[in-house]
């Protein structure tokens, strides 16, 4: 556990190489987190990827540990993907092509801006449950609408520590099983985290044009891309994630891959942990295979279910 200071916060990071000196040779995988949840959701993922990859999270501003008193900071995408640049610049992750960046929600966001930002150093693109949809009345009056429900949930989010609405909201977010000691995380840091920040995330996840503007970024991505989703999602419409799949394919000239958990919710790191990170596995050793020039290259699956 390490603090890096930045002109934005001071910010809280976990890098398995400080442990075990030897992973620093390991590709690496740089995890950004969802809206308003630090980054200790990712311990059981990282737990099981540690034997072959070095793994970094961090919490962004306004969560967890990181500290923004004092501070002045933007929160927008940019913003949250200039201290994630500060982060893989301090580490020495942009110097080969040696990292892979995986973005949970809106993290997805920030996650595509660091892979334009460092197309050199980037093995592949993970983006987990951060779809989009195409622009009618009905999604702009749904956004509103989500939009308004933001405010209510941020001014009354301390009714989700009592039962048995704390119950709801992990059935919102987790359709499968996970174990009690992240449930009571995800509820402790939604709680918790910094209420501009956290307004602030909400409203610019369902702003029209940063979602085109994410779009048009996911499709520029020039490395492998993996789009994967629990379709059973309660709490961001799994169609989103397909649909952007489909529109990549369409256009992009490196691989593309959807891997859709059919009985699994917004927090397939917790409810399917193994499932996941086999998953995860494999689109990281293709993309390995993918710049290996020398080394035939099989093609990689396109769309794959799993129950």
């Amino acid at each position: 556990m390490s603090y890096l200071t930045t002109s934005r916060c001071k910010l809280f990071y976990n890098d398995s190489a400080e442990n075990d000196p030897s992973q620093a040779d390991k590709p690496a995988v740089l995890f950004v987190n969802g809206w308003a949840i630090s980054s200790r959701y990712w311990k059981p993922l990282v737990d099981r990827l540690a034997p072959w990859f070095r793994c970094i999270t961090y919490d962004q501003s306004g969560t967890g540990n990181t500290v923004i008193e004092g501070f002045d900071p933007d929160f927008t995408i940019a913003g949250f993907a200039d201290e994630a640049s500060r982060l893989i610049e301090h580490l020495g992750l942009d110097k080969t092509r040696n990292l892979h960046i995986v973005g949970h929600s809106m993290g997805g966001m920030v996650a595509t801006e660091l892979c334009l930002r460092y197309r050199q150093a980037l093995l592949s693109a993970t983006i987990l449950a951060c779809g989009i949809f195409e622009e009618t009345a009905f999604t702009s009056l749904g956004l509103m609408f989500l939009g308004g429900l933001i405010d209510v949930s941020m001014n009354f989010r301390n009714i989700f520590l009592v039962e048995p609405l704390r119950t709801l909201f992990i059935k919102r977010a987790a359709t499968g099983h996970i174990d009690r000691e992240y449930s009571d995380i995800i509820i402790e840091d939604f709680t918790t985290s910094n209420k501009a920040a956290t307004n602030a995330v909400g409203k610019f996840s369902i702003d029209p044009e940063v979602l085109r503007t994410y779009t048009r970024s996911v499709l520029e991505i020039e490395s492998p891309v993996l789009c994967c989703v629990g379709m059973a999602d309660r709490t961001i419409p799994p169609e989103g994630t397909v649909t952007l799949f489909e529109k990549r394919r369409s256009v992009a000239k490196s691989p593309t891959r959807l891997v859709q958990f059919m009985s699994l919710g917004h927090l397939p790191m917790l409810e399917d942990t193994e499932g996941f990170a086999e998953q995860l596995k494999k689109h990281f050793d293709f993309a390995a295979q993918f710049y290996k020039k020398t080394t035939p290259l099989e093609p990689a699956a396109e769309h794959v279910q799993i129950p």
